[in-house]
């Protein structure tokens, strides 16, 4: 087990006043068999005129954040003491074969079944064209196992693709980063989930963060760390696996989860609307440390 201190601030300043904002925060990681929170506090200033919390559709912890007065900035801390274990070996090549899989999804009308089949459509930043696709999706080849084909396409996704944080922005569409052959994390988690619902396959968006090494000799940068992005395929064997397409892994004790829905638009980090505030800036800081 590793146990990590979770730091994410997130700035906003306006260049004019805004006189009533309300927004929605996905800060607080979510319980998960691999991972335990010891300890959280979400610290806003200034404070909320009105505060709630409770859990979304897919079961991430929220928290609404009211604004009634005249605002210029908002400062929202959220700091975490984070459990994280080792995940089991799983044996790849023993998997169902992946175009059975559909099948026995559509065939499970239990509640458990219903919850893992709304992920196998297309959500709005998961729609790829057909032909796009297909030619990604070679790697399933007829009886060939879900998880060794999967993991083939993350590889492929990590080899072809380029990480260039300065080619997208969070709402590029899957089509053009096929075209374009390059992204961030978000837009590779999406292209994989993509090609595996056009397969008919359930996959889900998962956000977090991933402990980074800074180079060999050099310290670690406060607040260098970021936001990270993966997805969960469902396999019969195993249920909902990890797989991270932007380093070629299947996450271990170095990814810390903190949400999951059907793709970025269901679980970033801060969302909501605002009155006023003309030309606004935002400046993030993560860091996670190892204690």
């Amino acid at each position: 087990m590793k146990r990590y201190a979770l730091s994410h601030r997130t700035r906003y300043q306006y260049s004019q006043p805004v006189s009533l904002s309300r927004h929605l925060l996905h800060l607080s990681p979510r319980p998960v068999p691999h991972q335990a929170c010891r300890r959280h506090q979400l610290k806003i200033s200034p404070p909320p005129s009105i505060t709630s919390d409770g859990t979304d559709f897919f079961g991430n912890p929220i928290r609404y954040a009211t604004f009634q007065d005249n605002h210029s900035r908002i400062d929202i801390l959220a700091e975490s003491l984070i459990d994280v274990q080792s995940r089991p070996t799983l044996d790849v090549n023993s998997t169902t074969p992946w175009e059975d899989v559909p099948q026995m999804i559509a065939g499970d009308l239990s509640i458990e079944g219903l919850g893992i089949s709304q992920f196998c459509y297309a959500s709005r930043m998961t729609i790829a064209d057909t032909n796009l696709v297909a030619d990604i999706t070679r790697f399933f080849t007829p009886g060939r196992p879900v998880l060794e084909a999967a993991m083939d396409l993350m590889g492929h996704i990590f080899a072809t693709y380029e990480y260039d944080g300065t080619a997208t922005t969070v709402s590029t569409p899957v089509d053009e980063v096929i075209r374009i052959k390059r992204g961030v994390c978000q837009d590779f988690a999406h292209l994989q989930i993509a090609c595996l619902r056009a397969l008919g396959l359930a996959a889900r968006y998962v956000s977090g963060y991933l402990l980074t090494h800074p180079p060999e000799g050099q310290e670690k940068l406060v607040g260098a760390d970021a936001s990270h992005a993966w997805l969960s395929l469902w396999v019969p064997e195993y249920g909902w696996v990890d797989l991270d397409p932007t380093n070629n892994i299947i996450p271990g004790d170095e990814h810390i989860t903190l949400a999951w829905g059907r793709d970025y638009a269901d679980v970033s980090p801060i969302n909501g609307v605002i009155f006023g505030g003309g030309q606004h800036t935002v400046h993030v800081e993560v860091d996670v440390n190892p204690t």
